[in-house]
């Protein structure tokens, strides 16, 4: 083997090994920065902060299809309004993300505690799909008759506690 060739063969390796795929180093994420700051100012239940994050014409699919969408921002922001008063805190978290083109997938729990002392975690998946930066649609899926039982006062099962009991994702 010639230099030039040894040369060329290690330039390669170094590139190969700095790749963000290959390294152990997630590739910066654009979308998933949108998400934490929604779930930032929902912990604060800061309606106003979370719709500077969706387009005027969103489309919140909040209830796994039980009910029909919230359609744009001024019906998710009465949605809000109607739900922030109910929550005495909340501990809103990811578990898992991956993000394709204008997608972001999320994987985490909605967990929260109800004014009138209900501990409630929704563990769940989702989908927010992105324009111009802002999401335009949100889709999540859970399974509803755990989160009415919960919000009804029934206690966490040892399954739920396991699910959730993951690291949030970086």
């Amino acid at each position: 083997m010639d230099r030039r060739t040894l040369l060329a063969a290690g330039l390669a390796a170094g590139s190969l090994a700095a790749s963000p795929a290959l390294s152990k180093d997630k590739p910066m994420s654009r979308l998933y920065p949108v998400l934490e700051a929604i779930i930032a100012a929902w912990h604060h239940q800061d309606v106003e902060a979370v719709l500077v994050n969706v387009t005027e014409d969103i489309i919140w699919r909040n209830t796994s299809g039980f009910a029909p969408a919230i359609r744009g921002k001024d019906e998710m922001r009465k949605a809000l309004k109607v739900m922030a008063p109910r929550i005495k805190t909340n501990n809103w978290r990811i578990f898992d993300y991956a993000e394709s083109a204008d997608r972001l997938f999320m994987e985490g729990v909605d967990e929260f505690w109800t004014v009138d002392g209900h501990h409630v975690a929704i563990p769940y998946a989702g989908s927010l799909v992105f324009r111009g930066g802002l999401v335009c649609e949100w889709r999540e899926y859970f399974d509803g008759r755990i989160s009415s039982s919960m919000k009804d006062g029934a206690p966490m099962s040892d399954e739920i506690k396991e699910m959730i009991s993951r690291p949030v994702a970086k």
